[in-house]
């Protein structure tokens, strides 16, 4: 039986530090409070830029695409400088050294279109002295860049990159990594002169995709969207027992689309839903590790995925529509994990109802459903076969023509609007920074490794060592797919999720194409793997957050989220293994997308049982190994094991209802 209902504010007084909070766990470091005269040139800067991003969209320049991203990097790269502490410890307000770097950002970033930008072109290959040393200062300022946004990590492996394109020639030639070298301005020219370098697809999709969603969530913020996100969750479910974990899930999926960081997410969520989540019993830990598990769901979710979904898109010359078809299925079946989750934790707790002081859901939907509906112009438009950075400004025009409804009763309300628009656009800009520095860093190490071949050689090497334990080839695929998500979450906890997904795709995906996989599944299977990196122990930033939020020991509340966030970790290997698995992703007839889909539920169910401890009651330890091989030979989702798992799924049941009546007559 359930506890006595308590109440709680939907609203509470007492609340975390939020921006704080986000500033000391994020993977981003923390942008400076500039006052005065320093925070209105930024602004003013910033909104200039969010103005030449509207205008490429609707009015590109006649001189093409890299002309454009010469011109987006060499103005928002000095922002950097004048937005991010050199250190912690410094002040807010830009020293000399931030100003001095600025402008030599400026000048060099924009030295390719200032002296003439078809003769630099015309350059490529044979670049003067000059523009080696233009370019080699770029290299240092975004590098730097890329340290003061999100730390030391990322710049020290582009260097570690840099000296083996230089050094290569030095290693010993029967090595298979060994090449011929490549000399300082040649390195330069490739990172400055070249589709492949700075101004590669990374950063075109940091110019073209992700700033403008960056708008858009700064828009949808700015309309209070995120608040009725959140008031809409709490009245959804209202006093069952499993309604606040419910909540916290809900919450997490709807604020991931104000907000592009998994972080970011899990600690505007918890400050809202831990007062609830505390009153209705559940441990520190496990609010902690539901709390990171949503968050980081909202980053794998559409209609907004994270940051790295544009570059799927560009790399597969495929539309964003598509790639949200992609995920639709996995999202289900994430979000059916963390709902068993708080199923099976709700009864093993015994949580207690919690009444919320909200509206009901219908009043909250006649007040607010309005700001569902810019999400439902994006995808709409995206169906109309409308280019996704078009769609997107539509919906943020559209969020802001709502937001000037709400603010129709205040004095002088169309002032106010425009502010809050210019505000948004600046701020969308400036939450994009931390993302233009590390593709444009990123773009550092793809040069390296489509210049040198490393990237193929390291996808050989992968495969070999598969193939050194078996010849079979299920067997060989088997392992390359559990060595790649190893690498790719081991290369997560070092670096951004975008980096690590870039990063993986040259280096991994080709080793997993050479095996048979296909673009989609791997370019999914790679993703996933990327973001779930922000959960993955010992690092697993979100879970730290979340930690600092409800004060639970920081090693529990990661094991408790990979707890929840489980299936997602075995769903994506279901991707590759198996020609079936491409139906996860709508790539075949619906009808096979509905029996995969199927029997992917009922493997996550599996696991629920395995991590929750919970079937029609509590499950004991029979129950929950049998549970195992159900799981993993329902997700490799051929007919014959499909059958097996069912069957050690049947077993599972009929075991643990005949021994639910033993320790029930024990009771």
């Amino acid at each position: 039986m359930a506890g006595p209902v308590e109440r709680v504010s939907s609203s509470p007084d007492e609340r975390p530090d939020v921006a704080g909070l986000v500033a000391e766990h994020d993977e981003e470091r923390p942008s400076r409070t500039l006052g005065g005269r320093w925070e209105l040139g930024v602004w003013i800067a910033a909104l200039a830029v969010a103005l030449l991003v509207l205008k490429q969209v609707f009015d590109p320049f006649s001189k093409g695409n890299q002309f454009y991203l010469v011109v987006f990097l060499g103005l928002t790269l000095p922002l950097v400088f004048l937005s991010y502490r050199p250190w912690r410890s410094a002040p807010d307000d830009p020293g000399p050294l931030d100003w001095a770097l600025a402008l030599v950002a400026l000048l060099v970033g924009l030295y390719p279109v200032l002296g003439g930008y078809d003769a630099f072109l015309d350059r490529q290959g044979q670049l003067s002295t000059l523009d080696v040393i233009a370019g080699a200062l770029l290299l240092v300022l975004v590098l730097e860049a890329c340290r003061r946004t999100t730390g030391a990590v990322l710049p020290v492996v582009c260097l570690v990159f840099l000296a083996y394109a230089y050094y290569g020639g030095y290693l010993p030639q029967g090595w298979a990594v060994a090449h011929a070298g490549i000399d300082f301005s040649q390195i330069v020219n490739a990172l400055y002169n070249d589709a492949s370098g700075f101004f590669g697809t990374p950063l075109d999709v940091a110019a073209t995709y992700i700033v403008l969603f960056t708008i858009y969530g700064a828009v949808l913020d700015s309309s209070g969207a995120g608040k009725f996100f959140v008031d809409i969750s709490f009245a959804a479910f209202r006093n069952s027992r499993t309604a606040p974990g419910r909540t916290a899930a809900l919450s997490g999926f709807l604020l991931g689309t104000v907000s592009g960081s998994g972080t970011a997410t899990t600690v505007s969520l918890g400050a809202v839903t831990w007062p609830m989540l505390r009153k209705a019993g559940y441990p520190r830990e496990n609010a902690g590790g539901l709390l990171a598990a949503s968050g980081i769901g909202a980053i794998l979710s559409p209609p907004t995925l994270g940051a790295a979904a544009f570059i799927i898109a560009e790399y597969l010359q495929t539309s964003y529509l598509d790639v949200l078809l992609w995920a639709t299925v996995p999202t289900l079946l994430y979000y059916l994990g963390i709902v068993l989750a708080v199923e099976a934790d709700a009864r093993r707790f015994g949580a207690r109802p919690v009444a919320v002081d909200s509206p009901s859901a219908g009043k909250l939907l006649l007040r607010g459903g309005y700001h569902f509906l810019s999400l439902g112009v994006i995808v709409l438009f995206l169906a109309l076969d409308i280019p996704p950075f078009a769609a997107v400004v539509y919906a943020s025009g559209v969020a802001a023509l709502f937001a000037l409804i709400s603010l129709r009763h205040e004095d002088r309300f169309w002032l106010v609007w425009l502010r809050s628009v210019a505000n948004a656009l600046a701020t969308g800009v400036r939450g994009a920074l931390p993302v233009i520095a590390v593709c444009a860093a990123a773009g550092i190490i793809t040069s390296t490794i489509t210049k040198t071949g490393l990237g193929q050689v390291l996808a050989s090497a992968l495969v070999a060592a598969a193939r050194a334990v078996s010849s079979d080839p299920t067997v060989v695929l088997a392992l390359t797919v559990v060595l790649a998500a190893v690498a790719v979450g081991v290369l997560g906890l070092a670096v951004p999720v975008t980096a690590s997904f870039i990063i993986s795709w040259v280096v991994i995906g080709p080793a997993l194409a050479d095996l048979g996989v296909a673009a989609p599944e791997r370019a999914m299977f790679i993703f996933y793997y990327a973001v779930l990196s922000e959960v993955t122990p010992p690092t697993a930033l979100a879970a730290v957050a979340a930690a600092a939020i409800t004060g639970g020991a920081v090693m529990k509340t990661m094991w408790q989220t990979w707890k929840y966030t489980l299936p997602a970790f075995l769903v994506p290997i279901a991707f590759v293994l198996t020609d079936n698995g491409s139906a996860l992703l709508l790539q075949r007839p619906w009808l096979d997308g509905l029996w995969v889909a199927v029997v992917s539920a009922l493997g996550v169910a599996a696991l629920a049982v395995v991590t929750g401890g919970w079937l029609v009651s509590r499950a004991g330890l029979p129950e929950r190994l049998l549970c195992v091989p159900a799981a993993l030979l329902l997700l490799y989702l051929q007919p014959a094991t499909i059958a097996v798992g069912i069957g050690f799924l049947a077993v599972a049941v009929v075991v643990h209802l005949v021994l639910r009546k033993g320790r029930t007559r024990d009771a």
